[in-house]
């Protein structure tokens, strides 16, 4: 059973399990007084210090509430991540989905600076983005959200109704206002400008990002030469042929000749 759970694990989104392997850990750690909070927290002074302590524009997003929110914040952060790493048309690429984070995450911080109200922990900004952009792709289905069939696309605007109910709960829903800003400020720049105007993406993943996701950035391709033989790259570099068209076990037959 240990070994199938391993398995399961590991066969996660790579971006979503290790987010939420953060999440969790950071959060129980913070919540069971392991670890300061105040050290996770978004504070713009902090980021005047010297040296700045900028981990804290990514562990703000990433403490969950205490108790029973460590595994519901998680559980979410998890469902929702992975819904988008794996098949969200427009983050078909790790890198789209890398930017997409950040582009949604950098936009909560610059609203929460222009509103005034300076949130520590944005965490539900980020969760309700999140569940704003999938649910859009999903207009025309049904959701149950809290034993309730409800269309898809309506679940953002019950989380925050949700929150109504509890203690709290008004400032709750204004932080989630901001992930909710971010996330239609991405689906218009990158989908309801670009194919509904006929205007243009001013929102694509750039190129910095590709090379930081992919490592390096991929060499560029020669242009093909009429009636030249292209060499396969792979054999080129361990023996310096060119394999041509004919399988390996003729190549031993000779170097053959032209007839006619």
């Amino acid at each position: 059973m240990a070994e199938l759970s391993t398995d399961a694990y590991w066969r996660a989104p790579p971006i979503a399990r290790t987010v939420a392997t953060i999440t969790f850990g950071l959060s129980c750690a913070v919540h069971t007084g392991v670890l300061a909070g105040d050290l996770f927290y978004y504070d713009f002074r902090y980021l005047l210090r010297i040296p700045p302590q900028v981990w804290r524009i990514v562990t703000c997003f990433l403490i969950t509430f205490p108790n029973l929110g460590i595994l519901f914040d998680t559980f979410h952060m998890y469902m929702y991540m992975s819904q988008l790493e794996r098949g969200h048309p427009r983050l078909s690429r790790r890198e789209d989905f890398v930017w997409y984070l950040t582009f949604v995450s950098g936009t909560i911080l610059i609203l929460s600076h222009l509103t005034g109200f300076g949130f520590g922990v944005l965490t539900q900004a980020l969760l309700l983005a999140m569940a704003y952009t999938v649910t859009q792709e999903q207009r025309g289905q049904q959701t149950n959200y809290m034993f309730i069939q409800i269309p898809s696309q309506l679940v953002p605007f019950a989380m925050m109704a949700i929150n109504l109910f509890f203690p709290g709960g008004i400032g709750i829903v204004l932080l989630q206002l901001h992930g909710l800003a971010a996330a239609h400020l991405y689906l218009f720049l990158s989908k309801i400008w670009p194919e509904v105007a006929g205007g243009r993406n001013w929102i694509q993943t750039p190129a910095f990002i590709s090379s930081l996701v992919n490592g390096v950035a991929p060499a560029p391709q020669r242009p093909a030469v009429a009636g030249a033989r292209v060499p396969d790259a792979a054999s080129g570099r361990s023996s310096g042929a060119s394999r041509g068209p004919l399988p390996d076990s003729w190549r031993t037959r000779g170097p053959g000749h032209r007839l006619g």
